[in-house]
């Protein structure tokens, strides 16, 4: 706890404060709603020139929040090719899972088991895998597409905390992305198994999935779905989920499946749909 920030992190109430922020964001009294979504245009820099829909029309912050984007204004590269990226953001870590653990900051990691909620089957898949963990500020767009072709196989909402997760507290807290309230989604695809993990945050207020709507969370019990085969199949770039304020998503993948391309390192900005990784 080596400042002021990180210290208030951890005496806070995650779950309370969410949920408050929750029910101020989901509030759809029109001049309240409209105030918060100024404020926050202001404050963060949000071009909403590749918005969809104006200011007037949101039903709530949430709404805006979650906003889509003109047709076109994200397009992807050749899935054929590449690995694309799930979201628009900034990349925290990318690389290789060694000896079961992922790289989190200078000095610090947590386990594909830990992330995957105690699923150690599931994390020996990625035994020597790739990985990448991207981070979406305030200010992206935070809709959750798939990097890859796949049927989905589960997803576990595992409970844990709601840190913040920008950058200063990923190099001061042990385990973030593992210790946070999640939800890991594993698919079956052309080139074996992957996952993508929606990691929660302070102030996130819910997690929503295309096949399900908005996944109970802010709960104490770990909850795994699974599905039939025929159930839930994405092309790469579908849009599988999004965040009501927040967060982040780490990609796992199978060894010897993708080779992240080599001008990308940690802190380098990435949108939806771009190139990330080839694949093998």
């Amino acid at each position: 706890m080596s400042s002021p920030f990180i210290w208030l992190q951890h005496i806070l109430p995650h779950h309370a404060v969410s949920r408050s922020a929750g029910a101020l964001a989901s509030s759809e009294v029109p001049w309240l709603k409209d105030l918060m979504i100024r404020r926050f245009i202001d404050a963060y820099d949000v071009d909403m020139g590749e918005a969809a829909r104006g200011i007037g029309e949101f039903r709530s912050f949430n709404d805006f929040f979650t906003r889509e984007l003109k047709p076109g204004a994200r397009p992807l590269a050749d899935a054929e090719e590449f690995i694309l990226s799930p979201a628009d953001g900034a990349i925290s870590q990318i690389g290789r899972v060694e000896e079961g653990r992922i790289f989190q900051a200078k000095g610090r990691h947590f386990t594909a088991t830990q992330l995957l909620g105690g699923d150690t089957e599931a994390a020996a898949r990625f035994e020597g895998g790739a990985f990448a963990t991207i981070y979406l500020s305030p200010r992206d767009y935070h809709r959750v597409h798939m990097p890859a072709a796949g049927t989905l196989a589960s997803a576990t909402y595992v409970p844990g905390e709601l840190f913040s997760v920008n950058q200063v507290t990923a190099e001061n807290v042990d385990g973030l992305f593992a210790r946070n309230e999640r939800l890991a989604c594993l698919f079956d695809g052309p080139d074996g198994s992957f996952a993508s993990v929606m990691v929660g945050a302070m102030i996130v207020a819910g997690i929503e999935t295309v096949w399900s709507g908005l996944e109970e969370t802010h709960s104490p019990r770990l909850k795994r779905r699974d599905f039939q085969s025929d159930e839930h199949r994405f092309a790469a770039g579908d849009e599988m989920g999004r965040f009501i304020l927040g967060s982040t998503v780490v990609l796992l993948f199978e060894p010897g499946k993708v080779e992240w391309l080599a001008e990308f390192k940690p802190g380098d900005a990435v949108r939806m749909g771009q190139a990330l990784g080839r694949r093998l």
